[in-house]
């Protein structure tokens, strides 16, 4: 067991970690950063990404996070490979302790746990995730122009993602467990009055069928709940819609959290409900879940959290 000590202690290693951590370290905080499991987030899932400024060319989800990893090194940022297991913030300076049994101990805090894609868990999905299986239309949905893609879920995400979808798919099927969909009433008329989807109720998906070799999703094979009929399904892609979990299990009864677990913060700000404990990226932020918009309030972080710790 190791002893650590810090002005700034960053809890995960995606977009908003890495660069809480760049603009902490530009400050002279010298922070430690503990990257987690999923050593840079989310973003690691997806192939390519085109959407985020100053790569004019498609980079890899993992190529990115790698890049943001090594600048953050270059600046000076401690990065330990261990997952934080449990807080507490009842005095300061803040105790953390980790999986592998070290001890962390900071002024302040920036939480950048992200939230996780809720997955189907079916065999070959993770074989197809980043070729024909997405959770992010709008990371992946240039991708299938001019192709016919499927959507799974029913709620606004499966929904949003739908209508997404039709600036670049020339189909959308969206597929839902149920017999009605649990959309906002004003999302589902523009569903309905969009010509290019369709919905299919009461299926759910058995199976990924596609070639393996390279990998390449090539269609789904659907249950009827009601009759057990099954069917196939062809498409060049599937988005998982069907929600995000918030990586807030250790923070629950230690800061305030909303009615879907994500962290709460003050307007305008990544200040929790706990002085000196500051939230960035998806783990605060349910609607967006874009890389840039997780930096972008990674740095606003580490700017509140050097300003509290010069008070």
């Amino acid at each position: 067991m190791a002893k650590f000590s810090t002005k700034v202690l960053i809890i995960g290693s995606g977009p908003a970690g890495y660069t809480a951590g760049i603009y902490a370290a530009r400050s002279g905080l010298e922070p430690i950063l503990v990257s987690g499991t999923d050593t840079g987030g989310q973003l690691t899932l997806s192939e390519n990404v085109e959407n985020f400024p100053g790569f004019p060319h498609a980079v890899s989800g993992s190529e990115l996070m790698e890049n943001m990893r090594r600048q953050a090194e270059l600046f000076g940022v401690v990065l330990i490979n261990d997952k934080i297991v449990e807080v507490d913030f009842s005095r300061r300076p803040f105790e953390c302790s980790s999986e592998k049994h070290n001890a962390f101990y900071a002024d302040s805090i920036i939480i950048a746990t992200g939230a996780s894609a809720k997955w189907l868990g079916l065999p070959d999905e993770e074989k197809y995730r980043g070729f024909g299986i997405s959770v992010c239309a709008t990371c992946d949905g240039f991708f299938y122009r001019g192709k016919n893609v499927a959507v799974i879920g029913g709620g606004n995400s499966a929904v949003e993602e739908a209508l997404y979808l039709t600036t670049f798919a020339r189909s959308v099927t969206l597929i839902h467990r149920r017999d009605n969909l649990r959309a906002d009433k004003y999302l589902q008329e523009k569903l309905f009055n969009t010509p290019q989807i369709r919905v299919i109720y009461d299926r759910t998906v058995e199976e990924f069928i596609g070639r393996n070799a390279p990998p390449t999703l090539e269609a789904l094979k659907l249950k009827n709940v009601k009759t057990d009929k099954t069917e196939i399904l062809p498409t060049d892609g599937v988005f998982i819609a069907i929600g995000h979990k918030p990586n807030t299990e250790i923070f629950q009864n230690r800061l305030e959290l909303d009615n879907r677990g994500y962290i709460k913060t003050a307007p305008d700000s990544t200040r929790t409900s706990v002085e000196g404990v500051f939230a960035a990226g998806d783990v605060r932020n349910a609607d967006f879940r874009q890389a840039v918009i997780a930096a972008g309030s990674g740095a606003m972080a580490a700017m509140e959290a050097g300003r509290w710790l010069c008070r």
